[in-house]
């Protein structure tokens, strides 16, 4: 019995590693070669609001999420918050410390329930060296990440807040590859306040003018986006809500 529920324990784990597979970076590796990185995954479930990382903590591991959200955020000694990205299944972080052997740049929190894998630097680092085509991903991946970071820097200093909050649920929706039929992100009022760097009754009256011209639903704990062309429009346009 003991040897069935171990075999069945790797077979279930084998099959989230295909989470790995999928991912662009990962994609194009042989067979071979991801069956190698694989024996470094280490398999960890969260609950909701266990810490994975701290600003600051040694960059020793690269993380992919198997299931729920991972909240990336910073904060100041005044207590104030802000939410950098939200890292959702199928989806990796903490490459940047991985890459750079230096601290880490921002909290990383379980927003959800979780599961994750962990693959330590030690293991990691010689495996990217001996496949140089995983190197150029990387690149990329970190230049999506700046073009990301970009992109928020820019709507916070030139938007305002309609078009701020327009365009992080937008972003988010694209980000995730939600339907068209059903765009429901998972995310509180709280925590997209914390985004888009406005207060939560900003955003609670923003939403709610919004959701009478049927362009959101407000659900608990998430905000169905019904109208995506409206709140385009209007993140392009920088904001202007008349």
């Amino acid at each position: 019995m003991a040897q069935d529920k171990t075999a069945e324990a790797r077979g279930s784990s084998g099959n989230k590693l295909t989470v790995l597979r999928k991912h662009p970076i990962f994609c194009d590796l042989d067979p071979e070669a991801f069956d190698q990185l694989c024996r470094y995954a280490k398999h960890a479930t969260l609950k909701r609001g266990e810490t994975i990382f701290s600003k600051g903590d040694p960059g020793n591991s690269l993380i992919a999420v198997i299931r729920g959200t991972v909240k990336i955020s910073i904060s100041s000694a005044e207590g104030r918050s802000a939410i950098l990205n939200l890292i959702g299944p199928g989806e990796i972080f903490g490459e940047v410390a991985l890459l750079d052997g230096l601290a880490r740049t921002a909290d990383a929190t379980a927003n959800s329930s979780c599961e994750i894998f962990v693959i330590d630097r030690r293991e990691f680092i010689p495996f990217v060296r001996s496949q140089p085509a995983l190197a150029m991903k990387f690149i990329e991946l970190l230049c999506a990440r700046v073009r990301w970071t970009s992109d928020q820097v820019e709507q916070v200093i030139l938007q305002d807040l309609p078009g701020r909050l327009a365009s992080a649920l937008i972003r988010l929706t694209e980000k995730h590859k939600l339907a068209p039929e059903g765009r429901t992100i998972a995310i509180t009022q709280q925590e997209i306040s914390e985004m888009v760097g406005m207060t939560r009754e900003s955003i609670n009256k923003q939403l709610r003018a919004w959701a009478a011209r049927n362009w959101v639903r407000l659900e608990h704990g998430a905000i169905v986006v019904l109208d995506a062309e409206s709140l385009l429009t209007l993140a392009g346009a920088g904001g202007e809500d008349d």
